[in-house]
């Protein structure tokens, strides 16, 4: 859940009523759904490059000589920090024009954060460490 309340939760994809447990999808009918396609497309770009540059580290792993720096794996996870940066970044700007649609059942403009916008927040960090320690890292016998 982006956005928790008393009764409800909703993220990118969709919001729920905690009441009455019924959920439904989060369409063109929203005002703000460019921005929602927008966060859902640097996501879904953001897990691509993480798992591309998982496989380039280990294809790197056997082709590098000795002494050599995983640039390109750094490069991808870099991209995949950003990604996680861009998407989170544009649900904090938006959250409140996101929360104003009338195409919501129940009131979600009175809401907070939920855990997973913490969570896009720590992966940003993650993804960044990891990809400056790719920079760093050599490969070694």
């Amino acid at each position: 859940a982006w956005w928790v309340g008393d009764n409800f939760s909703t993220d990118v994809w969709r919001m729920c009523a905690t009441n009455t447990s019924t959920c439904m999808a989060i369409t063109d009918e929203f005002n703000e759904y460019q921005s929602i396609q927008a966060v859902q497309a640097a996501m879904i770009l953001s897990t691509i490059f993480c798992c591309v540059a998982f496989l380039v580290f280990i294809l790197q792993l056997f082709r590098l000589k000795q002494g050599e720096r995983f640039v390109l794996t750094s490069i991808i996870q870099l991209l995949s920090c950003l990604c996680v940066m861009i998407a989170a970044s544009i649900y904090t700007d938006r959250h409140e024009e996101l929360h104003q649609s009338r195409g919501y059942r129940v009131e979600v403009s009175k809401g907070q954060y939920g855990y997973s916008f913490v969570l896009a927040w720590i992966a940003f960090a993650f993804t960044l460490i990891s990809g400056v320690m790719y920079l760093v890292l050599r490969k070694r016998k």
